[in-house]
Order: C-alpha cells, then structure tokens, then sequence
C-alpha cells in the first residue's frame, strides 16, 4: 500500500489546481484521473467552446465589415478547420497541465480511483492512503428521461461537417453559447425551453433583452414548451396551452444541464451525498468524514471552473493552516454568447422573490463612447445596492466585455463597497467600464 500526505481524485480545474498548490506546501500528492488532465471545462467545455466562440466573433464583424470600411469582402468558412484549431488550443492547455504536475511531490496516477474505506483508495489493483482526501470528480450532462436521438456537447464540439439546422433543447448557459456560434456559423438554430425565460440565473430583463438580440440574428425560440419527443429528424414538443407543434433538424442538441458525477464506491467513504445535489460539505469544504474534501461541480454548489479552483486552494490551505478568507459567498459567472452576458450577486429578480430592499440603477452601451467606436451599442448594465448606505449587492449584464465590468464588481463587493465610494473611482476614457461608472453615477 502506498501511503501518502492528500490524494485527489479528479485533475480538473480544482484537482490539478490543488495539487500544483499542495506540493508547493511541501505535501506529497497523488492525483487520480481516468480521463485527459484538465477535466470538463478544459477537454470540453469552457475552453473548446470560447475557441469556437471566437471563430463565431470574428464571422459576426465580417457581416458588419462594411461599417469599418471594408467593401466586397469574400470569404469560405472550413468548419473541419475550426475543429482542428480547437484541438490544438486543448492540447496545448492540456500540456501545460501536465508541465505542472510533474512535481516531484506530485504523481499522476492515470486510472480510476475507487473507495474502499474513508481513507482508501484502490486503482490498478494497488492501494493507497492519505489523512486527507480531496474527491474532485466533476459533473456530467443531464437527460431529459424517454429522450433519445440528442447529442451532447461533447459530440457537438467534434461534428465532422457543419449541420444545416439545429435544434437545442434548452437554454440555459451551454444552450445560449451553443445557439449564438452556431448561428454566426450560418446554421439554421431553434431553441426550445421549458421555463419562461433562458439563463434563470440572469436577471430576467437582462436575460430577455439577450435573448431578444439573438432573435434578430435569427434563432427561433420556443419558450415554456415542454419536449415530450425526437424521433429522426423531428423534435416534438408542448406549449404552455397543451398544443403539440414539432421542429425539423439535421443535429439535436441535448443540453439541459449538469449534475454532480458520483460513483457507487462512495457509500464505502461513508460521508453522505444525494443524487441531485452532490456530496455535502461544510464551509470549508469538508464533506461528513473528517479529513475528505469534495471541491468543484460533485458539491454542487457552484459549478464554474473558478470555483472548483478556488475550493481546491481553500481546501489545501486549511490542510496546511493558512487562513485564506475566500469569499464564496461573491462568485461571479459569464455566459459567452455574442454579445456576452455576465452576473454576481442579486438580481432584481431575487430581492422581489425574497423581499429585499435594494436600489437599481440602470446603464446602456449606446451612451458609450467605445462602445459606439466598437460598434457593440447593444448591451445593458444593471447595478443592484442597499438603499441604506449604498453598498453594492449585485451587477447583472449583457454586452460586449461584460464579464470584465461584472468582474470589477465582483472584486468591490469583497471589499464591502457603496455606490457613493465606486462614484468616486477614477475610470480610463474612453473605456466598456464607463457603462458601469455611468451607472454608479444615477
């Protein structure tokens, strides 16, 4: 039996991040990893899907090339090569990943590893042992149940040939990324979801006005429908009123959400966790045994890949007792449609829900000045505060570099700032984030 200081189970974004942090600390490491190091969002899906992203970005201003002084611009789009850069951007990611867990203090076990008690694990019938287990397995796709004929992502991300139409079930963030590049790539996209609005996590007028310009580029919507069928070629689904209306597509996409990976094997850790919501942990990650950490989307309660990898920092330093003071409770997230989305904190949505006070103050892109140079006047910010002292509670937006504005906020929300206090922040001209000044100064 090997013994060592903390095993990890899982080289994601925590994993690996944990890890390369641990062994810094000075404790001997070993990680498990059945599949590629880097996990969901490196092999498929935060970086393959920006990479795609980008492509899409680039495809949508050569349709405006006329607006910047570029007249009879002609071009081909080969699909199969947007693949292949995709597949060198991973693989180049993925290599430095394995750079870092080269550690002397690090070994990469490269097989499944499975409980056989609360501090042991067995992989290619060899044993080993830690005080301190980080289990960091991830997530995978939901189905909706009697659904076939659908794709994942994973599928869609390595299609051969480009389809002609494609319908997506669901638009949450993986169906409003996939909907946005795919219509920039010329496919003809429908989305059917069954809630009111996409992006439930998004203030709803943000998420609205979004979706709104996404229809203008010509995706077709089906809200508060319900999919009941795909057979071949043709997705059937029912309206909010009970009617049945059907959806013609070469490629269906199923995308209707992640859950938490587990594994039969953890009933032997003995620490408790529920299909639908993860292995249960405490404020610093500790699941019920002493000594075993559950970071990332098998917790369930943040799943971003910047999550999973500030949980992982957290998790090794109360192992090594440094106080780190993460502030879990501020995380933002983008959505990286074209125009891109972001958020952090409250929406208005949520204080009406919840009966909380706040003031809400409202900025458009087309009042900004690179905005307009840019040509990306479409774009909405909102920022959320106490009516009492003003301190900042929550930004919600949509527009070009919104993730950066959002993430501004981010950062003075960790540090307990009012609107009076952003007011007086010095911000470059001409600049994106003087749509979020401008809103400060309402």
């Amino acid at each position: 039996m090997t013994q060592t200081d903390l095993i990890i189970i899982g080289a994601g974004s925590g994993g690996y991040r944990a890890a390369e942090h641990a062994a810094k600390h000075g404790l001997k490491v070993v990680v498990f990893e059945a599949g590629e190091v880097g996990g969901t969002c490196l092999n498929v899906g935060c970086i393959p899907t920006k990479t795609f992203a980008r492509h899409a970005e680039i495809m949508l201003t050569l349709r405006e090339a006329e607006v910047f002084g570029l007249q009879q611009l002609h071009y081909d789009f080969c699909f199969p090569q947007v693949v292949e850069r995709k597949n060198q951007v991973i693989a180049t990611l993925r290599n430095g990943i394995e750079t870092l867990l080269a550690s002397p203090n690090v070994t990469l076990v490269r097989a499944r590893a499975r409980f056989l008690d609360a501090h042991t694990v067995v992989a290619n019938e060899d044993s080993y042992t830690a005080p301190h287990i980080i289990v960091a397995t991830g997530s995978e796709n939901k189905w909706l149940s009697g659904i076939e004929g659908c794709l994942t992502h994973e599928q869609l991300l390595d299609l051969p040939l480009l389809p002609r139409r494609l319908c997506i079930i669901g638009a949450g963030v993986i169906g409003m990324e996939f909907a946005s590049i795919f219509s920039a790539f010329g496919v003809e996209v429908t989305v059917v979801e069954f809630l009111k609005e996409c992006l439930p996590a998004l203030d709803s007028d943000v998420a609205k006005r979004l979706r709104k310009v996404l229809e203008k580029r010509g995706v077709a919507f089906f809200m508060q429908a319900a999919v009941k069928r795909v057979v071949g070629h043709v997705v059937t689904f029912e309206d909010k009123k009970g009617a049945l209306h059907t959806v013609e597509a070469d490629t269906v996409l199923m995308a209707v959400g992640r859950k938490p990976r587990l594994q039969p094997d953890f009933a032997k850790a003995g620490f408790d966790y529920d299909e639908r919501t993860g292995i249960k942990v405490d404020d610093h990650l500790q699941t019920t045994v002493e000594g075993v950490y559950a970071i990332g989307d098998v917790n369930g309660r943040q799943m971003l890949a910047h999550a999973a990898e500030m949980q992982g920092l957290h998790v090794v330093n109360q192992i090594v007792g440094v106080d780190d003071h993460v502030r879990f409770d501020i995380m933002p997230a983008a959505i990286f449609t074209h125009p891109e989305a972001a958020c952090v904190g409250v929406s208005e949505d949520q204080c009406k829900q919840k009966g909380q006070p706040y003031e809400c103050r409202k900025a458009f892109y087309r009042a900004n000045g690179k905005a307009l140079a840019m040509n990306e006047t479409e774009g909405l910010l909102k920022l959320f505060s106490e009516p009492e002292g003003g301190r900042i509670i929550g930004c919600h937006a949509f527009g070009a570099h919104s993730a950066d504005m959002v993430q501004e906020v981010a950062s003075l929300m960790c540090c307990d700032t009012t609107v009076n206090e952003l007011r007086r922040m010095v911000h470059i001209h001409p600049t994106l984030n003087e749509v979020l000044l401008s809103a400060a100064q309402l």
